[in-house]
């Protein structure tokens, strides 16, 4: 497993998407100050799941994404993916590649996703936990963090092993247990709780459900005597039905005569009405006919008035007059048709002038766009040619930069071997000089300096060991001083816990009492309507003293669940609201009711308090509110007392037979009565007064926590406090210890001088060996790129005009312009321009020629349009005038001939109009004589309607009767149908049903009270109703029905179901439900338990599996860092310890380093390099211990010379054969033992990069840059 790839888009100084290719083994990235390199390891960081903007070198998490620079503004989000090979599988996931991507939005918004499917930050911290990555980083060691190694806690240097050992996972389970068991504690009080106040619920509850069974049973009785009570009655009804079914049969016949006589006579009435109808006929044919006839003698004399009127107008008629003359109109119109027959030539001319216009505009547009795409190619084929010359150009170029670079570099390297034998042989006479030689290590420790110099840097070294002390000492006061502070908080934050769960316990016991104290009859409804008046239950204003709550709620009986209302208005306003909407029985007392002040004032107050410890219920009860409900709590408990048992109280009934008493347990002894309280049951005061004092220790607990979230801050402070000087003190330490390290510094510079100058030698010598290879590679490579260009522009040359071939010679065509000679195919582009531009002015004139005979035409044809009609209408008004002459002679003739009709038609209409007169006469005799006929027959129609009204009468008569009868039978059928809704409704049964099973033939069963009983015996409410509903006639023997019997027995059963009082009908029902509910809290309750042992169980697991891993991991790291510290220190010791040894959970560890010659073994004793050497040398343990696929790390062999680099190289060299190593450097020997470089480099504030995979001697890589 090795990461692959990292694309970076967006992130920090990485404005352009940016892909690094890794490959396995050591890749170096290299770059100047302030190019990003260091944002490269926090791109790592954070597409890995980092959280903490600090970590990544921001103020806030939106820094990383890129702010804009120079020209470039800014983006709107950061994306970076990192691809890694799983090919060995070492990834919990089916995929040889997997790629984490992470997007931050500049609006807040963030996601991450694994192979493109969006997921959660927990879904990739845990694929990577199991490769020992997680929330610490250690893999990634960025600039500055090998301080921070050594100056973390010890517990903060376990995580580092932890998160290695891939434990972190298992402390994740531990931390999701212990938070659900901190949650399960609140909830399994709550649930206890509750289970405890459904046990004491059950109790009245399973009393009240007896009763309702002992109800069911008495209501099988009832059910029995009326089903059969409304059998007798259904059979009594239907005996009625039918003896009137005889009564109906004989008036049914009688009817059935009259109506046939009535029918015979219709029969004649109607005879006699067609007879009436034919006369009415004839009367109406004489009178039209009569009509029509004066009408037409009438019509005769009008038209003979007509006709000599029509002769007096055709007389007198007036001449016609005429127009225009029709030969006038015919010459205009011939004129007229020479003017449009021109215009037509006209129009036909300017069309074929538009047609040749249109041809030619059509072959200059062609000619035009040929000459665009012989344009187009002259251009295409100049560019591609000018592109090979300056590609080829560019390659010269570069070839010619990367050989002076390479001549520089190797000059450069000569200098530097140069430079390096001067300073080894200075050094090496240095120490010569100091009279050591060159091999004991001592001797080069003042070849450098003079003796005068070491002498005073012993004693500063002597004189800062003491301040080393004294800071060691405040340093140690200080961690004792914290250590008290962290045992505080511990303490602060068990205390706050405890508040806590007091706050969570008194709370949900506040909460059942609460749900307990809800009314469950009307009242409760009632006082939640809002009604005014209405002043809440009356246990809320009454206070009663502890321990006397059940008495006085016994004295009070059922007022004591009452509510309290303001006045006598008031309640009877509830009482109607109550019935209004039928919400049950409600009680309510009056505050303010005279009736209770009168009779408080004639209670005996003089009487002398009675003996045997009793006490006046009246003290022990005062109003919530001092002033209100005196008087009425005098008058309910007026003549009440309370006493301890029962016994006191027989002998207190003894003293005064008149008095009510009460035990503390809520026993009543009264005149006439007695009462009993039952077992584990509490009075509505006693809950109230127990919802009071958990409400009250509710506050308490709340305000307990408060204080001990107070106390926990202040703690908490003091602990900053504490931290803070102990971070003091511990700089003052490492100040002081910097002191006393710089001495013994100082005493191995100038050894390590003589060594360095020695290996810095040797490299030159290679460095130098390397430039002289590369100078002769880049020295071909030039000549290769010239090469090519000369053949480039030879080619170029050989194609130009013949012309302008004394003017090129060489390998480079130049001119001393600077500017190249323009070759044929640039000559050709010219001329193609040319033409282009000639037929581009051809198509513009050519294009305005068409327009122009375009416009012509149409002035021609609109000319043509308005001329065109102009004859026509000419000869049509000559042809209309013509017309007009003729039908005016022919108007003269009409008239003439119309004259000579008209005085015929006067002579005939006289003559007929009087011919008229004589039929009209006729026509008034017939009708009197067809009158006559019509009267006879009304005559006898009238006695045959006399007849058909008796016989209509005596029908009604018999149709009354009928319905009488019919009526009867209807009351019957309704009675029957009442019954049928009755057993319906009552009993769910049908009439024939009913009479079959409960009728009067059946007999009566002996043993039903019995089989009800034992019907009723049972629990199942279901099992009741079915028993309710079944067959009384199962039995075998009975006795015969009688109605007395039946109705007695149905009155003895409503009596006895009466004396049962008010019966709940849902006891049953509530009372399997409740124990239902308790038994699945109980159910729940031992969950809550089992899973609480689960949880325990669950982390005792997991502690023991971090012991093993931790200790294995340790024992594995402390050899490897015994073993790494000794090859970075030869002669050197180190060890790590563990700070509590008998407890592997959380131990912490400590590091212990003492180099070679020093007797130190505390790291802030050491200097600078030694002390990144001992963090570099535990990082490494921890890598070689439990390797991970990969390592980053960002300049950490800055401040190391060149005999410790060589060995911290060594290491990574050997680290490079199991893992990939990704590192930051400056170092040119790390560069050296690189696989791959990547170079970063920035401008205009973007970054960019830029590989080079190196030759290893050992791997025969080539040499192949990647950009």
């Amino acid at each position: 497993m090795h990461l692959k790839t990292l694309t970076i888009k967006g992130f920090k100084s990485f404005a352009s998407s940016t892909t690094l290719r890794l490959e396995p083994g050591i890749t170096a990235v290299v770059g100047p100050n302030g190019s990003g390199k260091s944002n490269v390891v926090d791109a790592l960081t954070w597409v890995m799941g980092e959280q903490g903007a600090k970590n990544l070198r921001g103020g806030s998490m939106a820094d990383v994404i890129f702010a804009g620079a120079g020209s470039r503004p800014a983006l709107g989000r950061a994306e970076v993916s990192l691809t890694i090979d799983n090919t060995d599988g070492v990834l919990p996931i089916d995929y040889t590649e997997v790629t984490i991507s992470r997007t931050l939005f500049r609006g807040g918004g963030s996601e991450y996703r694994i192979n493109g499917s969006p997921c959660r930050l927990l879904d990739v911290q845990e694929l990577l936990s199991d490769t020992g990555l997680g929330r610490q980083m250690h893999v990634i060691v960025g600039q500055g963090q090998l301080d921070a190694v050594l100056s973390a806690t010890p517990e903060d240097r376990r995580g580092f092993i932890e998160e290695a050992a891939g434990v972190l996972k298992h402390r994740k389970r531990k931390e999701r247990a212990l938070r659900k068991l901190e949650s399960m504690a609140a909830d399994l009080a709550r649930v206890s709780d509750l289970a405890q106040e459904l046990r004491r619920q059950l109790g009245p509850l399973a009393r009240q459900a007896a009763i309702a069974r002992r109800a069911r049973s008495i209501q099988v009785e009832v059910r029995d005597a009326t089903a059969r009570l409304l059998a007798d009655d259904v059979v009594q009804a239907q005996s009625l039905l039918e003896a009137g079914d005889e009564d109906k049969e004989a008036l049914a016949r009688r009817r059935s005569a009259v109506e046939e006589a009535e029918r015979v006579a219709r029969v004649r009435l109607s005879e006699l009405a067609a007879i009436e109808t034919t006369s009415a006929q004839r009367l109406a044919c004489a009178g039209s006919i009569w009509e029509d006839l004066t009408g037409t003698a009438q019509s005769l004399g009008a038209l003979a008035d007509v006709a000599g009127e029509r002769i007096r107008l055709l007389a007198s008629a007036p001449a016609s007059s005429h127009g225009t003359d029709p030969e006038e109109l015919e010459r205009r119109a011939e004129a007229a048709g020479r003017e449009e027959a021109e215009l037509a030539d006209a129009v036909e001319a300017a069309r074929t002038a538009l047609s040749d216009a249109t041809r030619v505009r059509t072959d200059a547009e062609t000619a035009e766009r040929a000459a665009d795409q012989e344009l187009s190619a002259a251009q295409r084929r100049v560019s591609e040619r000018r592109e090979t010359i300056a590609r080829a150009g560019g390659r010269v170029a570069s070839a010619r930069s990367r050989h002076e670079a390479s001549l520089a570099a190797l000059e450069q390297a000569r200098s530097a071997l140069r430079a390096a034998e001067a300073r080894e042989d200075s050094a090496r006479a240095a120490l010569v000089e100091a009279g050591g030689g060159v091999e004991p290590v001592e001797a080069a420790s003042g070849g450098l300096d003079c003796a005068g110099a070491r002498r005073q840097e012993l004693t500063e070294a002597g004189v800062t060991a003491d301040v080393a002390a004294r800071a060691a000492s405040a340093h140690d006061e200080a961690t004792r001083h914290l250590a008290e502070t962290r045992e505080a908080v511990a303490a602060a934050t068990d205390a706050r816990r405890e508040a806590a769960s007091d706050r969570a316990t008194w709370t949900a016991r506040r909460d059942t009492l609460a749900m307990s104290l809800r009314g469950q009859d009307g009242t409760a409804a009632l006082l939640q309507a809002g009604i005014d008046g209405l002043l809440g239950p009356l246990a809320g204003h009454l206070s009663v003293e502890r321990g006397w709550e059940n008495a006085v709620a016994a004295l009070l009986g059922v007022l004591a669940e009452a509510g309290l209302a303001t006045d006598a208005e008031a309640a009877l306003a509830g009482l109607d609201h109550a019935r209004s909407q039928d919400i049950g029985a409600v009680r309510l007392v009056l505050a303010d009711d005279p009736s209770l002040s009168a009779a408080a004032d004639t209670d005996d107050e003089g009487a002398p308090a009675p003996g045997h410890g009793a006490l006046a219920a009246r003290r022990l009860v005062s109003p919530a509110q001092p002033g209100s409900l005196e008087q009425v709590l005098d008058g309910l408990l007026k003549s009440s007392w309370v006493v301890e048992d029962l016994e006191t109280a027989r002998a207190l009934r003894a003293e005064l037979p008149d008095a009510v008493v009460a035990t503390r347990n809520g026993d009543v002894l009264a005149p006439g009565w007695v009462a009993g309280a039952g077992r584990g049951a509490s009075s509505v005061l006693e809950l109230a007064a127990a919802h009071e004092e958990a409400d009250a220790e509710a506050a308490a607990a709340a305000q307990a926590e408060t204080e001990a979230d107070a106390a926990l801050e202040e703690a908490r402070r003091q602990e900053d406090a504490a931290r803070q000087a102990l971070s003091e003190a511990l700089s003052a330490l490492r100040q002081a210890d910097a002191e006393a390290a710089r001495a013994a510094e100082a005493m191995a510079r100038l050894t390590s001088a003589a060594h360095a100058a020695a290996e810095e030698t040797g490299r030159a010598r290679r460095v130098l060996e390397r430039a002289e290879a590369e100078s002769v590679q880049r020295t071909a490579e030039l000549a290769a790129a010239t090469a090519a260009l000369a053949e480039v522009e030879g080619e170029s040359k050989d194609a130009e005009d013949s012309g302008a071939a004394d003017g090129a010679g060489g390998s480079e065509d130049v001119g001393a312009s600077g500017r190249r000679r323009p070759d044929s195919h640039e000559r050709v582009l010219e001329a193609a321009r040319q033409e282009r531009e000639t037929a581009a002015d051809a198509a513009r004139q050519a294009r305005a020629a068409e327009t122009d005979a375009r416009l012509a035409l149409r002035t021609a044809e609109e000319r043509e349009r308005s001329s065109r009609g102009r004859a026509d209408s000419l000869r049509a008004a000559a042809r209309r005038e013509r017309e007009q002459r003729a039908a005016a002679e022919r108007a003269q003739q009409r008239r003439s001939a119309q004259l000579a009709v008209a005085t015929h038609v006067r002579d005939r209409a006289r003559a007929a109009a009087e011919a008229a007169r004589l039929s009209v006469q006729q026509a008034a005799d017939e009708r009197a004589a067809i009158e006559a006929e019509r009267a006879q027959a009304l005559s006898a129609t009238n006695e045959v309607r006399e007849e058909i009204d008796r016989l209509t009468k005596e029908l009604g008569s018999l149709t009354d009767a009928a319905h009488r009868e019919e009526v009867a039978r209807a009351e019957q059928r309704m009675r029957l149908e009442a019954l049928a809704g009755r057993a319906m409704s009552e009993l769910g049964l049908e009439l024939d049903p009913l009479v079959e099973e409960y009728g009067p033939h059946m007999l009566v069963p002996d043993l039903i009270e019995d089989a009800d009983a034992a019907s009723g015996a049972g629990t199942d409410p279901a099992g009741s109703r079915d028993d309710a509903h079944a067959s009384p006639s199962t039995g075998h023997m009975g006795r015969p029905y009688v109605r007395s019997e039946q109705e007695k027995r149905l009155a003895k059963a409503s009596r006895d179901l009466a004396r049962l009082g008010k019966v709940n009908p849902l006891a049953l029902e509530e009372h399997a439900a409740l124990e239902q509910r308790h038994q699945f809290l109980a159910e729940q309750l031992a969950d809550l338990k089992r899973s609480r042992d689960d949880l325990l169980s669950i982390v005792e697991e997991i502690d023991a599996r971090v012991q093993e891993v931790f200790a294995q991991a340790y024992e594995d790291t402390a050899r490897q860092f015994a073993s790494v510290f000794d090859r970075l220190f030869p002669g050197g010791e180190g060890r790590l310890v563990l700070t509590d040894p008998d407890d592997m959970l959380t131990t912490g560890i400590e590091i212990e380093a003492r180099p070679a010659g020093k007797k130190v073994k505390r790291l802030s004793l050491l200097s600078g390099g030694e002390r990144s050497l001992a963090a570099v040398a535990l990082l490494v343990a921890i890598f070689k211990a439990r390797p991970s696929p990969f390592y980053v790390m960002d300049e950490v062999e800055a401040a190391l010379d060149d005999t410790n680099l060589g060995r911290l190289l060594e290491i990574f060299t050997e680290l490079r054969r199991s893992s990939q190593l990704i590192i930051i450097t400056h170092q040119k020997r790390t560069m050296e033992v690189a696989d791959a470089l990547y170079g970063i480099t920035m401008r205009d504030g973007v970054t960019k990069a830029v590989s080079q995979r190196l030759a290893q001697p050992d791997r025969g890589t080539a040499v192949t840059p990647d950009v």
